[in-house]
């Protein structure tokens, strides 16, 4: 499908709403898929689910903030799949707070997930994708990185870094083959989001123009999209998947 059979793909936080959604089709398009986690017990929950559903997904531990955890799982996943084909940096957390309250903690554990995770983790395949001439680098970003939101100059201003991170990448890799894009989604109706009181959730969703939540399922269909052959002219771009919540 699209030319993803047998393609290695690393999905980081892929345990998650939208990411378990881009493990399951990215698995459904023939690629060899795993995932990073961080709690041992619910990631092997998850896989169970996964496979239970048709999705052979492998897992490998990682804190995604840290270079040499990061490292070392490159070394193992280079050694045991030959590198990561197609890379998406999904992993991420939220840390709310007005910038007056706001921690130091709070700051940098989120820009440390969020934005420090998408350069320790690319790195280590990066090489090997200019090597093969072939590759793609995916980083889920959001709508609050493109328009701020009150509470959140920690989550904004980190996705908001990941797309100035792929632009810059996207012309360093461009000529090998290699295509760098972000996805900045809105609103979509994940667990976490199904889980806000439903008189809060009914406020937001008024706000968006389709007049609906997202689905994951579009989300995944897009990395999926962005990771094919159709999609080798796209690179440095950053795609709205909003709803039409915010435009421009």
């Amino acid at each position: 499908m699209n030319g993803l059979d047998g393609k290695v793909a690393l999905v980081t936080g892929g345990t998650g709403g939208i990411g378990s959604a881009i493990c399951a089709r990215l698995a459904q398009a023939g690629c060899k898929v795993v995932s990073t986690y961080m709690d041992e017990a619910q990631a092997n929950e998850w896989q169970a689910r996964m496979a239970a559903a048709g999705h052979d997904v492998a897992l490998i531990r990682c804190d995604v903030s840290s270079f040499d955890d990061c490292k070392a799982m490159g070394d193992k996943l280079n050694a045991e799949f030959g590198g990561v084909d197609i890379l998406i940096n999904n992993a991420g957390i939220t840390k709310d707070g007005t910038f007056r309250k706001m921690t130091p903690e709070q700051w940098n554990a989120v820009l440390d997930v969020n934005l420090v995770s998408v350069f320790n983790v690319t790195r280590q395949f990066i090489d090997g994708m200019l090597g093969k001439g072939w590759g793609r680098v995916i980083n889920i970003s959001s709508i609050n990185g493109q328009k701020g939101q009150f509470g959140q100059t920690n989550y904004s201003a980190a996705k908001a870094g990941m797309h100035g991170f792929t632009m810059s990448l996207a012309q360093e890799t461009a000529r090998k083959g290699v295509t760098v894009n972000s996805i900045s989604p809105g609103y979509i109706g994940t667990d976490m989001v199904m889980a806000i009181a439903e008189d809060v959730r009914n406020q937001i969703i008024a706000q968006i123009p389709v007049g609906r939540l997202g689905k994951p399922e579009e989300i995944a269909a897009l990395v999926a999209f962005l990771a094919g052959e159709d999609a080798a002219f796209i690179t440095g771009a950053n795609i709205a998947a909003n709803g039409g919540q915010h435009m421009g």
